[in-house]
């Protein structure tokens, strides 16, 4: 089971920290992917990062978010920097095709 949180409002060039926790022990050979949906756009891949802290990152947040990895906690990080309105979605993360139920970012022009 995955849970997300650090959602919330921010404005235009603010910072948020989304935490992904899950409740059992990632493997190690297992991605963690967050992807972000919003209305009328189709659902994006943000990143992805493996056990040994390799990360993948979508070209829209290359530069600005960075993913990271706690194996002993269980926990992923992505931290966002200079939000964009654009930005704007329910982040969520997903292991092994199974997913939270996402945190809403909102970022104000």
């Amino acid at each position: 089971q995955l849970a997300e949180s650090g959602g919330g409002l921010v404005q235009a060039g603010g910072s948020l920290r989304l935490s992904c926790a899950a409740s059992t022990i990632i493997p190690r050979n297992y991605l963690v992917r967050w992807f972000r949906t919003a209305p009328g756009k189709e659902r994006e891949l943000v990143g992805f990062i493996t056990s040994d802290q390799m990360t993948v990152y979508a070209d829209s947040v290359k530069g600005r978010f960075t993913l990271s990895r706690d194996n002993t906690k269980n926990l992923v990080y992505l931290q966002m920097n200079n939000l964009k309105p654009e930005d704007t979605a329910l982040y969520y993360c997903d292991v092994n095709n199974n997913r939270g139920q996402g945190t809403q970012v909102t970022v104000s022009s």
